[in-house]
């Protein structure tokens, strides 16, 4: 048995969640969240150089993966693999970036399901957004 680290009663090392309080994973000394995050210690002009985030903090706000590359469910890098992502080079659902790969897209040039582009659009409907914007 141990103590919950908000309420000191004791439980379980084994605890999901304290039956006292209600802390999540009470036997932790320190918990910072559901889900995974890693980071490379290795960093260029102060980014780390992979960060990879598929993680929601204690007050249930996602982590966004940030870094030259970005992997998880939001993120932004100069190569992003995400959900919902910004990059230079980005592959996700939803997007913006310079060259992209998207369901939904706003590009420079970009595959997509739909997107706005400027130099190339490919995909099911993909508008440049010169002539969209002047009609």
């Amino acid at each position: 048995m141990k103590t919950c680290r908000e309420c000191n009663h004791q439980v379980s090392a084994q605890a999901f969640s304290c039956p006292n309080c209600g802390a999540p994973y009470p036997a932790k000394d320190k918990w910072d969240g559901w889900g995974y995050e890693y980071k490379t210690k290795t960093t260029i002009l102060g980014l780390p150089l992979v960060h990879i985030s598929f993680k929601y903090r204690p007050n249930r706000t996602p982590v966004a993966a940030r870094g030259i590359i970005s992997i998880g469910q939001f993120g932004a890098g100069i190569i992003n693999i995400s959900q919902f992502g910004i990059g230079f080079v980005s592959i996700s659902q939803f997007t913006i970036g310079f060259y992209a790969i998207a369901q939904f897209a706003i590009a420079y040039s970009c595959i997509a399901q739909l997107g706005l582009y400027i130099d190339r659009g490919y995909g099911q409907f993909v508008l440049n957004i010169l002539k969209f914007l002047t009609f």
